[in-house]
């Protein structure tokens, strides 16, 4: 018989071994269970196509003048916001902004190559000129950073100094443009046609040249960009006398010498307003990726609205009126599509005959 003390005995060594075994077996559960998965890594980020380069920009322009001002003021907060390591200007003037811009429809579609030139190629589009060798429909629109009403400005030495004294006068008054087929050169022909002005427009006098050529006394005035004149007559060199889509204190406007009825001259005068609506426009070569076009669309708009620029363009007396992407490219396209009716006029008053 098993005494008792052998059977408590026997009892304990039992309960050793189920303590062993169930801890044997939960370490080895411990150590055969999968281990937790850690988080999917994020995507790399894509590296910025301008990091370390130079984005080139097309003036159209000569050195000097609205256009380059501008053009150099917008690229220093470009390269800021693209990252790139500079913003170039390349001048590429010629045959009224068409030189240069032929040359910005031609660059490779890389983000790389961007450009400004005036929006009164309109006029040229309009007309079919056999120079130009782009579709203002088709480039890729960033924006614009003005409004652009326009302004004949006289020098101090010219003896018309008022519209009364222009309108009365008995002789040719000359008045400088930049070459023909820009929008000076239109512009101002349509003005003197609109309005039955004495002019004699002389092409060929752009930016500080037209401004020179004034000082000297080779020319009495100019009719172009409010902005672009204004440094001139800050520098009490000249004063405004007309305004067209814009205010001046103190200055006329034009539509106080359209006559009641005049349809003729009211068409004239809308059309050229309808132009002072784009300023300052900046685009890219046609057939841009969207991934470019919305990385220099946004570093556009972050430029345009970065206090430091506008505190800039103030000191320098650029007024800013910003517009961007498609707005842009619609107000071009609304230009563009005018009626036969107003092609007509345009043709008969550019003199341009049809072949």
């Amino acid at each position: 018989m098993i005494s008792r003390s052998l059977l408590i005995g026997l009892a304990l060594v039992g309960l050793v071994g189920c303590d062993s075994s169930t801890s044997t077996s939960t370490t080895d559960a411990a150590t055969s269970a999968p281990a937790t998965a850690s988080a999917p890594a994020a995507p790399a980020k894509p590296a910025n196509p301008y990091a370390g380069k130079n984005v080139t920009y097309i003036v159209t322009t000569n050195a000097g003048g609205g256009y380059d001002a501008y053009a150099r003021l917008i690229g220093k907060y470009l390269a800021k916001y693209l990252g790139a390591e500079n913003v170039i200007i390349e001048n590429i003037p010629g045959a009224g902004h068409i030189v240069g811009t032929n040359t910005l429809w031609k660059a490779k579609p890389d983000g790389m190559t961007i450009g400004t030139f005036n929006a009164g190629l309109i006029y040229n589009q309009i007309l079919a000129r056999d120079t130009m060798q782009f579709d203002l429909k088709q480039f890729t629109w960033i924006g614009k950073a003005a409004g652009e009403p326009r302004s004949i400005v006289v020098s101090k030495s010219c003896p018309v100094q008022s519209m009364q004294d222009l309108l009365n006068s008995k002789e040719t008054i000359k008045f400088s443009s930049a070459g023909i087929g820009s929008a000076s050169y239109t512009e101002t022909k349509l003005l003197a046609e609109a309005l039955k002005l004495p002019l004699e427009v002389l092409p060929g006098f752009d930016g500080t040249e037209g401004e020179m050529s004034m000082m000297r006394g080779e020319v009495c005035g100019q009719f172009g960009s409010t902005s672009s004149l204004q440094p001139f007559v800050n520098a009490g060199e000249g004063h405004f006398i007309l305004t067209v889509g814009g205010t001046i204190e103190g200055v006329p406007n034009v539509w106080e010498f359209v006559k009641d009825g005049d349809d003729h001259a009211k068409g004239i005068i809308s059309l050229v307003e309808a132009l002072a609506k784009l300023g300052r426009v900046t685009a890219a070569p046609p057939g841009l990726p969207k991934e470019l076009y919305e990385q220099l669309l946004a570093a556009y708009k972050s430029s345009l609205t970065d206090p430091a620029f506008l505190a800039e363009a103030e000191k320098l007396g650029y007024p800013i009126e910003t517009g961007y992407g498609e707005d842009v490219h619609t107000l071009v396209v609304n230009a563009l599509n005018q009626s036969p009716a107003t092609v007509e006029l345009l043709s008969q008053t550019m003199k341009i005959e049809e072949e």
